[in-house]
Formats: structure tokens, sequence, C-alpha cells
């Protein structure tokens, strides 16, 4: 597993990315937390950004137990979670099962409890053989993600760095991967798994949360904010009305000092 660990000897802040992003995705709120002291920890989940890439399936419970396992391994007791995408199942997941060792939680567009909103883009690449063949084969989830998950063009550079990690066939396998564990019914294989994240939810009530939300997201649109809302009505929220999946790429400039201020409180 690769991963960032940078800044001071400070608090540490997890940050958890989704599909098809990478550790990248933090680059420039991992350089503002590190300037006020703050240890970023940002790793890619296997299969992922510059991970190594395995040959098997990856479920959700895999990768929350990744994410521990890493923790453990850099002897982290305790720790801020900010997240986004899958980084919100996996990252809640973590924050479930030792809530004692979390302090405050930065939410971006993502869900940690069940759904079957999903988006025809989306579920068109669920569909067996011809979607994970269009996402490996044409690059049809991390591509597309780069204009579709964005209000405002990316610039060449960072779209070229989204991109990095998904270069040929294999190197997408785990794009596809992550596609396909999307529990949409409760014969699926991570739906459990899913609904046991969801169900320790009330156990993180207590601890404060930023809701930073873009409101022009095609995936986790405003539906999954009312649910953040239900499970955590103390949350504070920041609502970003023209800002898409990637947020922090069309309002970072306003959404980053907020982070960093309300983890620094």
């Amino acid at each position: 597993m690769h991963y960032v660990d940078t800044g001071g000897d400070g608090r540490v802040v997890l940050l958890l990315h989704g599909n098809p992003s990478w550790s990248f995705l933090w680059r420039d709120l991992v350089r503002d937390l590190a300037a006020a002291g703050f240890r970023c920890i940002a790793p890619d989940h296997l299969g992922m950004g510059l991970s190594e890439k395995p040959d098997r399936f990856l479920r959700l419970a895999d990768r929350i137990r990744h994410a521990e396992t890493l923790l453990d391994a850099l002897g982290v007791r305790t720790f801020d979670l900010v997240v986004h995408d899958w980084g919100g199942a996996i990252g809640m997941g973590v924050a479930g099962r030792r809530p004692d060792a979390v302090r405050r939680l930065v939410i971006t567009n993502t869900a940690a409890f069940r759904s079957k909103d999903i988006p025809p883009s989306i579920a068109l690449c669920k569909i067996p053989g011809f979607g994970p063949f269009i996402v490996r084969a044409f690059n049809a989830f991390a591509r597309p993600a780069t204009f579709m998950a964005v209000r405002k063009p990316l610039p060449d550079a960072v779209k070229a760095g989204f991109l990095l990690p998904y270069d040929n066939f294999a190197n997408r396998r785990h794009v596809a991967h992550f596609v396909r564990d999307i529990p949409l019914s409760s014969g699926h294989p991570t739906y459990a798994t899913l609904a046991a994240v969801e169900a320790a939810l009330p156990e993180l009530r207590d601890k404060p949360m930023l809701i930073e939300w873009g409101g022009r997201d095609f995936c986790f649109n405003d539906r999954f904010l009312a649910r953040w809302r239900e499970f955590f009505p103390a949350a504070t929220i920041r609502h970003h009305a023209d800002a898409g999946h990637y947020l922090l790429e069309d309002a970072g400039e306003s959404i980053r000092p907020e982070i960093v201020g309300f983890l620094l409180r």
C-alpha cells in the first residue's frame, strides 16, 4: 500500500479517497493541513493510485481492514478523519469499529449507508461482462470522471494527474472492481458489510462533524446529504451549490480553509 505521510508531529488526519481517484485528490488540502501542523496520512487503496494492483477481488470489508492495518502499522491511536466517495464507507467502517480513536469527522460527497440511488452512467458500468470491459478497455470510468465530476474544466496537468495510475487495461482492474462492489440488494456480498457500517453510525454522533457538500454531484446528490442530516443532525453543513463530485477541484479555495479551521478548533 502506497501512502502519503507528511506534515508536523501534531494530530493525525487520515484522508481516504474513493473511486476512481487516489491520494492525488487531497494534494492541496494535505499541503494546507501540513502547514497548520497536522500529520497527514493519505493512502492509496490497494489496486488504486500508486499501490500494488493485486489480481484478487477486494471488497469493502477488505478495504476497511487494510486501513486499520495501516493505522496500526504506523502506531496511530487517535486521528481526525476526512473522506470522499468510497472513502466514506471505508472510513466510517474504521471509525465505527474504533470510535474512541476518532476525534473529528469531515464528510465530502460520499455515503456510508445503504442506498439504491445510482446514476445511469454507473449502472451501465455495473452490467456483468460489458461494464468491466468498457471500464478497463476504454477507461470508461476514470476518464469520464475528469469532466463529469467537476463543473469547472480541470487543467490538463490535473486531469493527467487523476488518470496517471490508470493507464492500461491491467491497472484499471480495481476501478472496475469498486464499481462491481456497490451493493444495491441484500444478495450482494458487500451488503451485510455496508449494513454493519450503517448500524455503527450512531456510535459517532457525539463527534464534531463538518459536511462539505457539492450540490452539482451527478452521483452523490443532495438526497445523500439529507440522509447524512438524519444520521448526524448536529453536523455543521457547508453546501456548495455550484460544485460537483470533485468539490475540492471546483471550490477548494473556499472549502480548504473551512476544513483546516474546523480541525484546528
